[in-house]
């Protein structure tokens, strides 16, 4: 890979996970998610095996579906509660639409089986980073709603 192209994914790395970080409103918190998932798709499909393109397309399948539930999420709190801050979750539904796509996001049970795929079929330096950088965003999306979300689920 041109070492122009890995340092413009790197930075657009930091740049979606301190976005997502710092955000107090939905839509850039996903803005960022969506950096996120677009930087690292390159990275896990750089060795052009289709171990690895098919890597990147689970990869890539699973984050916009669990993004489009974020989405989701987002707006139907906001349909209720006329809120577009992260902290004012308040709806029952939208909260657990939420916990659903997090726990999408970060590869957690019952959401789990395209985690060991995609680490697979990637790179030992892309698998390190799936598995310990990508999970900060969706983790402090998941702190800064924790108190209405539902302790059983």
């Amino acid at each position: 890979m041109n070492p122009q192209a890995k340092l413009i994914f790197t930075i657009s790395l930091a740049l979606g996970t301190t976005l997502t970080i710092s955000s107090n409103h939905w839509i850039m918190a996903w803005t960022g998610l969506e950096i996120n998932t677009l930087a690292i798709l390159p990275l896990i499909a750089k060795s052009h095996h289709p171990r690895a393109i098919e890597a990147a397309t689970k990869y890539f399948l699973v984050q916009a579906a669990a993004s489009a539930l974020v989405l989701f999420s987002s707006m139907t709190n906001a349909w209720h509660t006329g809120q577009w801050d992260i902290t004012q979750l308040t709806h029952p539904t939208s909260s657990v639409i939420l916990t659903s796509a997090i726990a999408m996001k970060l590869g957690l049970v019952p959401f789990h089986f395209w985690f060991p795929e995609v680490l697979q079929g990637s790179s030992l330096l892309t698998g390190l980073l799936l598995s310990t950088a990508m999970k900060f965003p969706p983790l402090t999306l998941l702190f800064l709603t924790s108190h209405p979300l539902d302790p059983t689920l």
